[in-house]
């Protein structure tokens, strides 16, 4: 017993921890990019293309899938916002990794802090960008967004062994958890879901900053 433990332990340390299921997840990075205009800082975004197959015309920050060549995160994140806004990548300058976002509804979010270089002229791709805004950080710092809740719930499919389960198992839908969604209604535009949670916890980090300033 003693000699199985030791070399299970051994196997175990030997591996560093992950995410058993990551696979399961779309793994995806974002930029939360700020730039600098009209003598104030601004955030900016992005509404996606209505021709694109996953959440066409929503607002979302520069980003996208992590794909196999990426040899990071942050370099996945770099390479979205070059192909998607048409700059090149010593135009950004990057600032900090931000908390990571898993969804419930299966991805995981890997967003990080950057800005773009004064002067830099943006070129967004048509066939993915619909349009490039910008709003006023000190607008989103003095706003308090929106929050509603939406729920998660599982229902078994064609071939689901339900005999192996308890005879009282719902066959239909069955509530798991509900988690709050965030609003950031700024002019015409609604920030939300996915993009209003990294962008609330950023604003976050911005007020400990204002504040170690003072």
């Amino acid at each position: 017993m003693d000699n199985f433990c030791k070399s299970l332990a051994a196997a175990i340390q030997a591996n560093p921890i992950s995410i058993e299921n990551e696979s399961e997840y779309l793994n995806s990075a974002v930029l939360v990019p700020l730039v600098y205009q009209d003598n104030k800082l601004h955030v900016l975004f992005e509404v996606r293309s209505a021709t694109l197959n996953r959440q066409p015309g929503e607002i979302c920050f520069p980003g996208g899938r992590i794909e196999p060549g990426d040899d990071s995160s942050l370099a996945a994140a770099i390479r979205e916002t070059t192909e998607e806004l048409g700059i090149s990548a010593d135009q950004i300058r990057f600032i900090g990794a931000l908390n990571y976002v898993v969804a419930p509804f299966g991805v995981i979010l890997h967003p990080f802090a950057a800005y773009l270089r004064q002067g830099t002229i943006l070129q967004p791709n048509e066939a993915e960008v619909a349009e490039v805004f910008t709003v006023p950080l000190e607008w989103l710092l003095n706003t308090e967004p929106q929050q509603a809740f939406m729920e998660i719930a599982t229902r078994p499919l064609e071939g689901f062994p339900l005999h192996l389960l308890p005879d009282d198992y719902p066959e239909n839908w069955k509530g798991r958890k509900s988690y709050p969604v965030l609003f950031y209604h700024y002019q015409h535009y609604v920030i939300w879901g996915l993009t209003a949670r990294v962008l609330f916890s950023f604003l976050q980090f911005c007020r400990q900053a204002q504040n170690s300033g003072k």
